[in-house]
């Protein structure tokens, strides 16, 4: 099988507008005095707090924790004294548990922080352990914690592993840094999923805007190293898994499904580099790279940023805001989240800090549906939006249900698309939260 310029059917060719940072080398953010670590990062239960106000904590050092299967411990990202457990409102719009650290400036490590032990000797049930316990969960935006893809029923037999270096999103270049400037740690935790989950085979997928990345990780891929770099074509939403898996393997997950059904795991690579850290130098997850980037801040970056520290910081670091911001995001502008205030904390999956201008962020006047089907064609999961959005814009949540709602993966390709301007993925969202409220109360 050839596994150049693949794709998926749909989608669309948004600007990519990465050239603002994808030149720039990753660089670690100024340490900062105070973090603000929540409990709740991640898909699942959130953690309790073990540790309490007053404690002093080091760097590494596990803050929080759950019994829960679907849930992934939190470390503290500093070392200092606990200053207060309170509650925060996180940038994914959930309240939460949230621990407050003051820095002492000794940056001391926690004692459990060394290496794990060679990938040889290590076996499938340690791997999965070591990446529970370092609290690593999906680092492309979902934050499913990583040990429970990892861990799928007996009867789910996997016999693929993808690593997404897809990173279709406009502005973020977090993933294609890390691709170009750590590449043999991205190579190591894809052989260390392949070993958690027995598999023999395994791909990157990069798209083809990015080729210098994917020369470089050829470059450090042995013959038996099972493992192939897959060129996609550059389109949106290619980073959608289930997009990856369909244009890679030809697979395609079911309505309802998940990867594992088509027998296929999917990681990013920032994922993957925590995994490598985890093993190699026993590194739980308490920093991330994020791009600061958008005509709205005076020196768009790549920074390795500490969990916990708050977005205005950060910006500060990229120059600080060009003129009066329209609009944070964290993320990108087509999936990532617009925030209320620079005053919340970088979590896990905080992938990029996008800041608008006022005339980019400036709402478009919305006309009629004209019925031109060209959402019908950009659709990836191949609905009919302009037909969901009318019956939620109409409160008919069970009409946008029978037409697919929950199908819905939210990527905006048919609002980008769309002449006429409709919200459309903004009323399909509200009506695939209506229909699953609507479940759980019945």
């Amino acid at each position: 099988m050839k596994l150049d310029n693949l794709t998926f059917k749909g989608g669309v060719h948004v600007p990519h507008s990465k050239e603002l940072t994808e030149k720039k080398a990753l660089e670690y953010a100024k340490e900062p005095s105070i973090v603000y670590i929540p409990l709740h990062q991640h898909t699942g239960a959130p953690c309790e707090p073990i540790v309490n106000v007053g404690d002093r904590v080091k760097v590494g050092q596990k803050i929080g924790q759950s019994q829960a299967f679907v849930s992934a411990p939190v470390h503290s990202s500093i070392a200092g004294t606990v200053k207060s457990i309170t509650t925060i409102t996180t940038p994914t719009g959930i309240n939460a548990t949230c621990v407050v650290i003051e820095s002492d400036g000794t940056n001391e490590m926690d004692e459990t922080i060394k290496p794990k032990g060679s990938l040889e000797q290590l076996s499938s049930k340690e791997i999965i352990d070591i990446i529970k316990e370092a609290g690593i969960t999906g680092m492309g935006g979902a934050g499913f914690p990583t040990h429970v893809k990892l861990s799928p029923p007996p009867e789910k037999k996997i016999d693929t592993v993808i690593i997404n270096g897809a990173e279709c999103e406009p502005f973020l270049t977090s993933d294609h840094r890390l691709m170009l400037e750590m590449p043999e740690k991205i190579v190591f935790g894809l052989k260390a999923i392949m070993k958690a989950l027995n598999v023999e085979r395994g791909f990157i997928g990069i798209e083809n805007n990015k080729m210098d990345a994917v020369d470089t990780l050829k470059a450090v891929i042995k013959p038996q190293d099972n493992i192939q770099i897959v060129t996609l074509k550059a389109k949106y939403p290619q980073g959608d898994e289930k997009r990856l898996i369909n244009a890679t393997t030809g697979r395609k997950v079911p309505s309802g499904g998940l990867p594992m059904d088509v027998s296929c795991v999917v990681n990013n690579v920032s994922t993957a580099k925590a995994v490598a850290e985890a093993i190699l130098e026993g590194k739980p997850l308490y920093e991330r790279v994020v791009t600061v980037t958008g005509n709205g801040v005076n020196e768009p970056r790549n920074l390795i940023v500490k969990i916990g520290t708050l977005f205005q910081e950060v910006i500060s670091q990229a120059g600080g805001f060009n003129g009066v911001p329209g609009k944070v995001i964290m993320g990108g502008p087509m999936m990532g989240l617009s925030q209320f205030s620079t005053e919340v904390p970088v979590i896990k999956g905080s992938g990029g800090i996008l800041v608008l201008t006022e005339k980019e962020a400036a709402a478009q006047k919305v006309s009629p549906c004209i019925k031109c089907g060209k959402c019908i064609e950009a659709c990836p999961v191949h609905l009919q939006p302009l037909f969901i959005s009318a019956y939620a814009l109409k409160s008919d949540f069970q009409g946008a249900e029978k037409y697919g709602a929950l199908d819905c993966v939210e990527c905006g390709s048919c609002s980008f698309i769309c002449p006429a301007k409709r919200p459309l993925v903004e009323s399909i969202r509200l009506a695939k939260r209506e229909v699953l409220a609507k479940r759980k109360k019945s």
